[in-house]
C-alpha cells in the first residue's frame, strides 16, 4: 500500500474542497452574515491539505490505492465540510450527519427549525449535495491535470453503476463532458424555477439538491412550502432528468437523438416511474379520496423524488394510508440510471436481474440449451452478473443489518427499516419517526453513527468502502 500516494491526493481534493468553500463566504458577504464560519473553514480545509499535499507521491496507484483515496476522500470531506455547522452551536457529530447527508445526496436530516439557520449555512448544505452529485472525485479528475490511468481507476471506483460508462479514451475529457452537462441542465433549472417566480436564492439551493437527486430544502416544510403545482411539475421533470444516465445524454446529442429510447435500461426506468405513478395515482383517488388533478400531482411528484433518491416532498406522506406507503417504499428499492445522479441499487441492476431470473427458469425447462443475456443488443459477460448477485445480496444484508441494529437500539420497526434504506440508497425521508417532515436530530449517537456509514456506503456503491474494513485490504 502507497500511503504517501494517498496522503498527497487526499491532500489535493481538501484544497480543492477548501476552494469551493468561497462560494457560501460571498452568499454571506451578500447576505451580511458572519463570515468567519467559512473564513476558518476555509483556512483550516487548504492548510490541511497543504500539509498532505506536500507528500511526495512516489510509486504509480493501484486499484488499492485508488480504492481508498475515494473511500476516505468522501469521508475527509463531510468531516472538513461539517467545520462551518460547528459556529451554529450544532454538535460534531450532527454536523457530520449533515454534510455527509449532503456530499452523498442522501437529504436526511438533523436540523430542527431550518429557517433559525443562516442563509449562507443552508446555501452550503444545498452546495454539498451539488458537489456530491456528480461526484467529488470526477471534478477531482476533471480540474487535475496528468492523472492518466491513475484517474481512470478513481472514476471507476466513484462510479454509479456496474461498469464504468466511458465517453473519450481519456478519463479526464470524460469527466469534463460529465460537468459540463450537470452544469448547463443545472442552468436550466435555475432559470426554469425563477421564471416560475421563486427567488435566485431558492432558485440555487432547490436546483443544487434536485440536480444532485438529494432533497435538502431551505424550508421545513420543503417543496410544500411553495404550495405551487407548477413548481412541483418543473422539480419532478429535473428529477427526472437527474435520475437518468448523464452519458447517454451526451450520445444522444453527439451521435444520434433515438439512443435514448432505445437504450434499454432508460425505457425501463421511464416504465417503473410511469407505473408505479399510476398504480399511486389509483389509490390516491379511490381509497384516499383526493381530486385526479392532485392524485396526479403528488403521485408524480413522490414517486420521482422517492425513486430517483432525492428525497423531496411536496406532501407529507407519513400520513398516507398503507396502501400509497407501500408503493413509495417499494422504489426506494429501485433506484436511479446507472451514470446518473440517483441513488438506490440502480435500475440496470434490476434489469439484469429479472433477466437473469427469466434465464434460469428456461434453463429449467431445458437445461441444454444455451442462452445469453442480452442487454441493448450486447451479451452481459458471467463476471458482470456475478457482479450484480453479489452487489444485491450485500447490499440487502447491509440493510437488514443496520435495520436491526437501529431496533436494537430501541428504534420502532418501522422507522428503523425506512431509516435504513433511506440512507443506503440516498434517499432522505423515510417513515413514521423519519418522516418527510420529521428529522432524525432523536436518534443516539450510535444510531447517526449507523447512518453516517451507511450513507458513505450507499454513496460509493457497496464495494469502495466495505472493502477497507477487511484485512486482506490492508495486508495483501
Amino acid at each position: 500500500m502507497n500511503d504517501k500516494a494517498i496522503f498527497n491526493a487526499l491532500g489535493k481534493i481538501l484544497v480543492l474542497l477548501a476552494f469551493t468553500m468561497l462560494v457560501p463566504l460571498f452568499v454571506a458577504l451578500y447576505y451580511r452574515e458572519p463570515l468567519e464560519p467559512f473564513l476558518v473553514s476555509t483556512l483550516v480545509t487548504f492548510l490541511a491539505g497543504l500539509i498532505l499535499a506536500r507528500i511526495n507521491e512516489n510509486a504509480d496507484w493501484q486499484q488499492k490505492e485508488a480504492l481508498a483515496i475515494v473511500a476516505l476522500s468522501w469521508l475527509a470531506a463531510a468531516i472538513f465540510g461539517a467545520i462551518p455547522f460547528l459556529f451554529e452551536g450544532i454538535s460534531f457529530l450532527d454536523a457530520v450527519f449533515e454534510t455527509m447527508s449532503g456530499f452523498t445526496s442522501t437529504g436526511s436530516t438533523i436540523l430542527v427549525n431550518i429557517e433559525s439557520y443562516s442563509r449562507s449555512l443552508l446555501f452550503w448544505r444545498s452546495f454539498t449535495q451539488w458537489l456530491g452529485g456528480m461526484g467529488i472525485i470526477v471534478l477531482f479528475i476533471a480540474i487535475l491535470p496528468k492523472l492518466g490511468v491513475a484517474g481512470r481507476q478513481l472514476f471507476r471506483a466513484e462510479a454509479p453503476g456496474p461498469t464504468e460508462d466511458k465517453l473519450k479514451p481519456r478519463i479526464k475529457d470524460t469527466a469534463k463532458i460529465l460537468w459540463a452537462l450537470y452544469v448547463l441542465i443545472s442552468a436550466l433549472e435555475v432559470l426554469a424555477l425563477m421564471l416560475a417566480g421563486i427567488s435566485l436564492y431558492d432558485s440555487l439551493t432547490h436546483t443544487f439538491a434536485c440536480m444532485a437527486c438529494g432533497g435538502f430544502s431551505s424550508y421545513g416544510a420543503g417543496i410544500e412550502a411553495f404550495g405551487s403545482p407548477l413548481i412541483e411539475f418543473i422539480l419532478t421533470f429535473f428529477m427526472f432528468a437527474a435520475g437518468a444516465n448523464f452519458a447517454l445524454y451526451y450520445r444522444a446529442v453527439r451521435i444520434d437523438k433515438n439512443l435514448l429510447f432505445r437504450d434499454e435500461e432508460f425505457r425501463a426506468y421511464a416504465s417503473f416511474l410511469l407505473g408505479f405513478t399510476g398504480l399511486l395515482t389509483l389509490v390516491l383517488y379511490k381509497d384516499m379520496g383526493l381530486s385526479l388533478f392532485n392524485s396526479i400531482r403528488y403521485a408524480s411528484f413522490q414517486i420521482t423524488s422517492v425513486m430517483t433518491a432525492t428525497g423531496f416532498a411536496s406532501v407529507d406522506f407519513n400520513r398516507w394510508k398503507d396502501s400509497a406507503k407501500v408503493l413509495v417504499l417499494a422504489v426506494m428499492f429501485i433506484g436511479g440510471c446507472a451514470g446518473s445522479t440517483g441513488g438506490g441499487m440502480k435500475v440496470v441492476r434490476f434489469l439484469l436481474m429479472l433477466k437473469y431470473a427469466r434465464r434460469e427458469l428456461f434453463k429449467f425447462i431445458h437445461p441444454k440449451v444455451v442462452r445469453p443475456i442480452r442487454f441493448n443488443g450486447r451479451a452481459v459477460s458471467d463476471d458482470v452478473l456475478q457482479s450484480i448477485l453479489s452487489f444485491v445480496v450485500i447490499y440487502i444484508s447491509v440493510f437488514v443489518f443496520s435495520s436491526m441494529l437501529l431496533t436494537l437500539l430501541g428504534v420502532e420497526l418501522i422507522s428503523s427499516i425506512t431509516a435504513s434504506i433511506t440512507t443506503l440508497g440516498n434517499i432522505g425521508p423515510g417513515f413514521n419517526l423519519f418522516g418527510p417532515m420529521e428529522n432524525f436530530e432523536s436518534l443516539l449517537p450510535l444510531g447517526k453513527i449507523i447512518l453516517i456509514t451507511n450513507m458513505w456506503i450507499g454513496r460509493l456503491e457497496l464495494y469502495t468502502v466495505l472493502v477497507l474494513f477487511t484485512s486482506d485490504f490492508w495486508h495483501s
